[in-house]
């Protein structure tokens, strides 16, 4: 299966966030391109919202380009077969952390204007995953962070108010 319609397949069978879910399948209806960063229209992009073993902290990265802490993710790679892969795989890139585990059901949607590595404006189509660390894992900053950090979810810095949804969907699945 490729990428593509693992895309649709994911999101076909996404619950929530309804009308959002039916942009992102007219956006992939209309592009077969729509996962690839080339895509200057917008392109599906995957993250994942690590969290530690306890649930109680999350890893964010301050990311160079937006200046915000923001969960782990990126663009799709012609090597990624499905989105959860993507996801897992960018976050294993940016936090340095082995044996991380995904949970293969998105948990979120966002949409978001971004000048990216095209270097013009255009949208990230962002599919959201929950990620679950180790007990004990220590993260290692990569060359795309400014910093890595565990933040308690009761206490995450000021700049990160549209990360909540996002949390609050993690935190309604692991309920």
């Amino acid at each position: 299966m490729s990428l593509h319609a693992d895309a649709v397949s994911v999101l076909s069978r996404f619950a929530g966030q309804d009308a959002l879910r039916e942009a992102y399948l007219g956006f992939l209806a209309a592009r077969e391109d729509a996962c690839q960063r080339s895509c200057a229209a917008g392109h599906i992009t995957a993250s994942a919202l690590v969290l530690d073993a306890t649930g109680s902290s999350a890893l964010l990265t301050l990311h160079p380009r937006v200046g915000r802490w923001l969960q782990l993710g990126g663009h799709c790679e012609p090597t990624d077969s499905t989105l959860a892969g993507a996801a897992l795989r960018e976050a294993s890139e940016e936090s340095g952390i082995r044996g991380l585990r995904i949970e293969p059901t998105p948990i979120h949607l966002d949409v978001h204007p971004i000048t990216c590595s095209l270097g013009v404006p255009t949208r990230h189509f962002d599919v959201r995953f929950l990620v679950r660390a180790p007990v004990g894992a220590r993260p290692v900053r990569s060359a795309e962070s400014v910093d890595l950090q565990w933040w308690p979810l009761d206490a995450l810095p000021s700049n990160v108010d549209d990360l909540y949804p996002l949390i609050e969907s993690a935190l309604a699945r692991l309920r």
